[in-house]
């Protein structure tokens, strides 16, 4: 049987974030895009709802609700800034890799600092992305080294979400070089440890509230313990590796879903007041069919989102029943759809207001630049087609071709 009806829990958890979203984040999205950061009283309000670790299990100190609950509450979030997501104190994706990727005890102790009463001034982050790729093997340029009973990381990480806020970062380096991305190791490292240095934030496109830079690394000596340890190199991390990814991606993808709808709304009440020729230019063929098009757009990704979430939800049961496969090849077309989709909706957004479209009096020219950056957060559309076509085809997920890196098309993370 299939349904698409939220609970009444979640219908209730939807309303609250929808009046944070209405009331407190879509009225100040210039004043958050001016200061370039959300204020103490919005961070705080979304850690006392708990968003920022709905979706990571209750055993590690996240709320247990699932990816269903997740999506829909980020797409509501987005409704009202789809900057405030990635703003928000928290773990952020740092969350989810250290439950993907960590022990039990590692995830606990990584994500204790995020459950406290001042967690809302807290941040994570992943530290993924690089600039340079290696010439002479498939990996990652960040090298850890055997040092001791430890370890110890060089190299420089690009693209990284909350650089300059995190106090945790789950940083990615290779550990066998002879193995390419099935050499790839996690670690937890403070950003009090010495040679780790943080680069001057980036100027980007969009998304302007959250934060996107760089750091390096030079000697920076890790615990054996804090290398996370839940899987070790080899098919069984190369998966959880993405696992992570894909579940990050969906988190994004909602957020997609949630700017395609606002930009929906804004340009269909634009279109209902703005006259030409003695009628609303919504009643002209050419802009009708536009907004039709857009409505078809928001409705499929939302279900798209909606089926890959429910997936993994029936992959972590208890009982499973359904295969993670099945859930990855979901996930891939909710987030290839979904980038592509939010992108017309904040185009056509711009096109349809006209000459105002460009004027920052009116919401939609952030729109269209926040859509174009989050094309490239969590997994890239075309890193989505060849995860979807691997499963399609019944053929090994090579972590190499299905996630972001320097030799194809990075992205933040």
């Amino acid at each position: 049987m299939i349904g698409f009806d939220p609970t009444e829990d979640q219908k209730m958890m939807q309303a609250a974030v929808a009046q944070l979203a209405k009331a407190t984040l879509a009225p100040r999205q210039r004043e958050f895009e001016k200061a370039r950061a959300l204020p103490d009283d919005v961070r705080k309000a979304a850690h006392e709802m708990g968003l920022a670790t709905a979706a990571l299990p209750e055993a590690i100190g996240g709320g247990g609700l699932g990816m269903t609950t997740a999506v829909l509450l980020e797409e509501e979030v987005a409704y009202g800034d789809p900057a405030a997501g990635f703003a928000f104190g928290g773990p952020g994706s740092l969350g989810l890799a250290v439950a993907e990727l960590g022990t039990g005890d590692q995830a606990k102790r990584a994500l204790a600092p995020f459950a406290e009463a001042d967690g809302y001034a807290r941040f994570g982050a992943v530290a993924w992305g690089e600039r340079r790729a290696v010439a002479d093997r498939p990996g990652l340029a960040t090298i850890a080294t055997r040092d001791g009973d430890g370890w110890k990381l060089d190299g420089a990480k690009a693209y990284v979400i909350n650089a300059d806020r995190a106090g945790t970062f789950v940083v990615f380096a290779q550990i066998d070089a002879s193995k390419g991305w099935s050499g790839v190791g996690a670690f937890l490292v403070s950003r009090t440890a010495s040679g780790l240095d943080i680069a001057a934030r980036d100027t980007t496109l969009g998304l302007d509230a959250a934060s996107f830079g760089g750091i390096t690394l030079k000697g920076v000596k890790v615990a054996d313990r804090d290398r996370l340890a839940g899987a070790e190199p080899g098919a069984a991390f190369d998966a959880a590796l993405v696992r992570f990814f894909a579940k990050n991606a969906l988190l994004v993808a909602a957020r997609g879903v949630g700017l395609a709808r606002a930009a929906f709304d804004v340009t269909l009440a634009y279109t209902e007041t703005r006259k030409a020729f003695g009628k609303p230019i919504g009643h002209f063929q050419a802009v009708a069919f536009n907004l039709a098009d857009r409505a078809m757009d928001l409705e499929a990704a939302r279900l798209m989102v909606w089926r890959a979430a429910t997936e993994w939800d029936a992959v972590a049961g208890p009982p499973a029943t359904r295969d993670e496969r099945a859930a990855l090849k979901q996930t891939a077309w909710a987030v290839s759809f979904v980038h592509e989709a939010a992108m017309r909706a904040g185009d056509d957004a711009v096109q349809l207001h006209g000459g105002s479209g460009f004027i920052r009096d009116y919401p939609v020219e952030k729109m269209m630049r926040d859509a174009k950056q989050l094309q490239l957060c969590g997994m890239t559309a075309e890193h989505a087609d060849q995860l979807a076509a691997a499963v399609e085809l019944g053929r090994p997920i090579d972590p190499g071709l299905v996630l972001p890196s320097a030799e194809s098309q990075n992205a933040f993370v």
